[in-house]
C-alpha cells in the first residue's frame, strides 16, 4: 500500500492539517497537474520566488491553523511586480496576526497566477458508515451558494466519473455555454479517477478539497488544495 512520506511525517508531528504546499506536493507526486507553489518563510523569499516564477503571482497565508484563508485577509491575487508583492506580504501578515493571533504561521505560499477557465471543486469526506465519499461541483464560492454537487462512494469507476460531471445543473458551463469553448471533460474524468485512487492508497486521508480546479480546453489545473488526515 502506498504511504506518502509527507503524510507519515505530519502524523509523527501530531498534525492533522497539511499545508497547501504539502498538499500540492503530494498531488504532484501522483501525476496530478497543480499550479507551481512554493513556501516563502520571509518577505525577501516571497520577493525572490515571485521573480523566479515571473509575474503575475498570488500570495496566500501558509498556516495549518487557518483553513479559510480569504476570511482573514490571507490571499492576494494578480500581483504584477516586486512592489505589489512586498505590499501584499505585509498586508497579509498584519491582517492574519490581527484576526488570528493564535495561529502558527509558516510563511506564505507563492504561486503563479493561473489563467482563467471553468472552476470546479473535487472534495473527499469520510463517512463513518460507508467510508470515503467523493463530491464534484462548480468551484470557487459557487459551491457554497448554489450547492450544485454530485456524490459517489470511492472507489470511483469510469461510469461514476462520467455521471458525476453530467449530473450537476451547471454541466452546460463545461460543454461550451453561449459560445465559450468546450472544456476537456475527458481530462476531468481522469482527474476524478486519479483522486479516487489516491484516497484508496492513503486510507489515513479524512478530508480533501481541491477548490478551485480549473478546467481548460485541454487539461485541468489544481489551483488550491487542502488535505486533512487522521490523527
Amino acid at each position: 500500500m502506498f504511504l506518502n512520506k509527507t503524510i507519515a511525517e505530519a502524523q509523527k508531528q501530531g498534525r492533522t492539517f497539511l499545508t497547501e504546499v504539502e498538499s500540492k506536493s503530494i498531488l504532484e507526486e501522483r501525476g496530478i497537474q497543480v499550479v507551481e507553489t512554493k513556501l516563502a518563510q520571509t518577505r525577501d523569499e516571497a520577493l525572490s520566488l515571485s521573480k523566479q516564477m515571473k509575474f503575475p503571482v498570488v500570495l496566500k497565508i501558509a498556516s495549518q491553523d487557518i483553513v479559510h484563508k480569504s476570511d482573514v485577509g490571507g490571499v492576494k491575487v494578480g500581483l504584477n511586480n516586486e512592489s505589489e508583492v512586498g505590499a501584499a506580504y505585509d498586508s497579509i501578515m498584519t491582517s492574519v496576526r490581527e484576526k488570528r493571533p493564535e495561529a502558527v504561521i509558516q510563511g506564505v505560499s507563492v504561486q503563479k497566477m493561473a489563467r482563467s477557465g471553468v472552476d470546479v471543486i473535487i472534495g473527499i469526506s469520510k463517512d463513518p458508515q460507508f467510508g470515503p465519499v467523493a463530491m464534484f461541483g462548480l468551484g470557487g464560492t459557487l459551491v457554497e451558494v448554489l450547492k450544485d454537487v454530485s456524490f459517489r462512494l470511492i472507489p470511483l469507476t469510469e461510469k461514476d466519473a462520467r455521471e458525476m460531471i453530467r449530473e450537476i445543473k451547471g454541466y452546460s458551463l463545461l460543454t461550451g455555454y453561449r459560445g465559450s469553448p468546450p472544456c476537456d471533460i475527458k481530462s476531468l474524468e481522469s482527474l476524478l479517477l486519479q483522486v479516487s485512487k489516491f484516497v484508496e492508497d492513503n486510507p489515513d486521508i479524512k478530508e480533501m478539497d481541491l477548490n478551485p480546479v480549473i478546467v481548460y480546453q485541454q487539461g485541468t489545473m489544481v489551483v488550491d488544495a487542502r488535505i486533512v488526515i487522521e490523527n
